[in-house]
């Protein structure tokens, strides 16, 4: 698995750090910044469900 993410398109809702702190973090201007590119199989449903919950679709998880 791996997340990409398009910061343009991020409005700093910050859904993506409450559900999944350990894969994303927000910068000083709120936007998504993204820990870990390639994580683990044990951290597959945290990042799919930032990515859904994600308002502007900023966060994609390829597989």
């Amino acid at each position: 698995m791996t997340i990409e993410v398009t910061r343009s398109t991020c409005v700093g809702a910050g859904q993506c750090v409450l559900v999944a702190e350990d894969l994303f973090d927000q910068d000083d201007e709120g936007l998504v910044v993204l820990i870990e590119e390639d994580p683990g199989e044990d951290r597959v449903d945290s990042a799919r469900r930032a990515a859904s919950l994600c308002p502007a679709r900023a966060i994609q998880v390829r597989e």
